[in-house]
């Protein structure tokens, strides 16, 4: 088998694993979903880049942006003892929708991701395949400037045909990627903890 990193991005694939669980997150052990995917395309899974935001935190923090971010990083401790998980964190922001209504926006990620991306070909010249898990069209020029140079670019990810819903997908990302396949509840389950 050959080797493959798996970019995941964490903002997606905790919207979908919400989705998937019917309003209850389904937790499951993100090594061994990346694994999994790997497999299915006859890949080994060298290594999981897993990008996300720790929890807003105000100056003084509330006592729910306290307990979300001890659990963040209670979740960030332990699976960083896996050491083929590489974590990596932009921030998140606090703005407010025209109602007033506080909304939450990671900053930083998608930048992040990118540059991983940039460098796999410059660093890694016996992978010759990844495998990304998002829904962001924002990567479609980074993939193909990477599929420019050898690398297959596999996409997993989700949709439905709903327009504007959190998981309409951009037929340009599936286009630019190597290839499409789309996660399954049982994906999740089968990596499920606890």
């Amino acid at each position: 088998m050959q080797d493959t990193f798996v970019f995941i991005d964490a903002g997606f694939l905790d919207k979908l694993a919400l989705y998937l669980g019917d309003g209850q997150r389904i937790k499951f052990d993100l090594f061994c979903l990346a694994k999994n995917l790997s497999k299915n395309q006859n890949l080994f899974c060298k290594k999981l880049f897993y990008y996300n935001a720790p929890p807003f935190q105000s100056s003084v923090p509330t006592e729910d942006e306290k307990r979300r971010k001890q659990g963040y990083d209670k979740f960030i401790e332990k699976i960083s003892r896996n050491k083929n998980i590489i974590i990596r964190e932009g921030r998140c922001q606090k703005t407010f929708d025209e109602n007033g209504k506080p909304k939450f926006v990671q900053k930083g990620v998608d930048t992040l991701i990118t540059m991983d991306l940039s460098e796999l070909c410059f660093e890694h010249k016996n992978i010759k395949k990844i495998i990304l898990v998002s829904s962001d069209t924002d990567f479609c020029p980074i993939i193909k400037k990477i599929k420019e140079k050898g690398i297959e670019v596999i996409l997993y990810s989700y949709f439905n045909k709903e327009r504007h819903s959190k998981f309409s997908l951009s037929n340009e990302l599936i286009d630019c990627c190597s290839s499409y396949f789309k996660i399954e509840k049982n994906d999740l389950l089968t990596c499920k903890l606890g």
